[in-house]
């Protein structure tokens, strides 16, 4: 690929797919890969799934776009969905992650304007991920993705993430909302205490705040719930969705209840293409199929299969910290930076990542089948088993 006129924004494996099927992608030699990563949790169906095929399929060959200028009656029942799934009041559209954060985000900001605010904060997390655009970069705590795109915007205050008593210590005036993930993905799959979503939920609700849940990783399914935060037993204010909503075709979702519904207006925000009716077909075969194959407890069930095997099989040796995660959304740290782990792994027929430098990130698809985890299984155990090896050789 040295003469390609793509611009080096990534950092890329050589190895390039020519189809997909279930939870396996096959490259151009015929060589089969275990998908564990599932597009960064976005190919919640695996590859190929007929529902989703079909769908789309059929979309395509009435209609792809009409633009938001007009009534487009797929992306009404999506939304109709949606929050008859979440208990939300209202949803709108865009294309990414990012979108629905930056939807948030300026949410947040007439929030703050409406009470009498003029320069409104956010509060977000120490490791969160948002988002490349400026906003949800601002948002994102993470240096190195913002480095040599300074000045960030302004509006944002860090805590530490889970720490409510740091939340509560805050006295700023100007803030208006809290930001934050149930799981953190990119910051590790570090979990929260079990009561800090019900506690910031509370507070606030004592403060005017709005709550801002970041589900674009989390959520459609991922954790064994249809969104992260329902395992709490709260709604937020704002929900962010992305990724597993559309089972790899690009939809975004910013989701509002109570008053917060009410903030976006005609011409306060927009996006061409966000809720066109291919992308709301998508999502809403990828929401049926969910629940009519049982999906949730399947994902559930799948998740602690693999935390428990993984677990039993090498969570006492020396460099493994902690297992951990939700669903099929599950975090293996190690005691030292392992990023040379994916290369093996794909070696092997494995396609995982490693996210926060020492922690290999496992996000396979909901359909994942028990052989499937035991392939998994097997082939994680034996990558970090080698490492163990490969410290007693060097050692010596």
């Amino acid at each position: 690929m040295a003469n390609s006129h793509l611009i080096p924004t990534y950092k890329r494996q050589p190895v390039a797919f020519e189809r997909g099927h279930g939870a396996w992608l096959f490259d151009g030699d015929g060589n089969r890969y275990l998908d564990a990563l599932s597009g960064i949790a976005v190919s919640a169906l695996g590859h190929s799934h007929p529902a989703l095929v079909e769908a789309i399929t059929n979309q395509a060959s009435t209609l792809l776009h009409t633009s938001n200028l007009y009534e487009i009656d797929v992306q009404t029942r999506l939304a109709d969905r949606l929050c008859a799934l979440s208990g939300m009041d209202a949803v709108f559209f865009g294309n990414s992650g990012s979108e629905a954060n930056e939807a948030a985000i300026k949410l947040a900001r007439l929030h703050g304007h409406n009470r009498g605010i003029d320069m409104p904060v956010i509060v977000v997390m120490e490791s969160a991920f948002h988002g490349r655009t400026l906003a949800a970069l601002a948002a994102t705590g993470n240096a190195n993705a913002q480095k040599g795109f300074e000045p960030m915007p302004a509006g944002f205050v860090r805590v530490p993430y889970g720490d409510i008593d740091a939340i509560a210590a805050l006295e700023d005036h100007n803030i208006v909302a809290v930001h934050v993930e149930p799981i953190q993905g990119e910051g590790g799959v570090r979990v929260p205490p079990a009561d800090f979503l019900p506690a910031l939920r509370r507070l606030c609700d004592k403060r005017d705040w709005l709550m801002m849940i970041d589900e674009v990783q989390t959520g459609v399914g991922r954790t064994g719930h249809w969104f992260a935060h329902q395992a709490a037993g709260i709604t937020p204010d704002v929900m962010c969705l992305a990724k597993g909503l559309g089972g790899g075709v690009p939809i975004g979702a910013a989701l509002v209840a109570s008053a917060a519904g009410e903030l976006f207006g005609p011409g306060s925000h927009g996006s061409t293409f966000g809720g066109n009716p291919l992308a709301c077909r998508a999502a809403l075969a990828v929401l049926d199929t969910i629940e009519h194959d049982g999906l949730l407890a399947h994902a559930g069930a799948m998740g602690e299969s693999i935390r428990e095997q993984i677990e039993a099989r090498v969570g006492e040796l020396d460099h493994v910290v902690e297992i951990r995660g939700a669903g099929l959304m599950i975090g293996i740290e190690l005691s030292e930076p392992c990023a040379e782990l994916v290369d093996a792994a794909r070696e092997q027929g494995i396609l995982l990542n490693v996210t926060a430098g020492s922690v290999i990130r496992l996000l396979p698809p909901l359909i994942i089948g028990p052989a499937e985890v035991e392939r998994l299984v097997d082939g994680v155990c034996h990558l970090i088993e080698s490492m163990t090896t490969t410290q007693t050789m060097q050692a010596d």
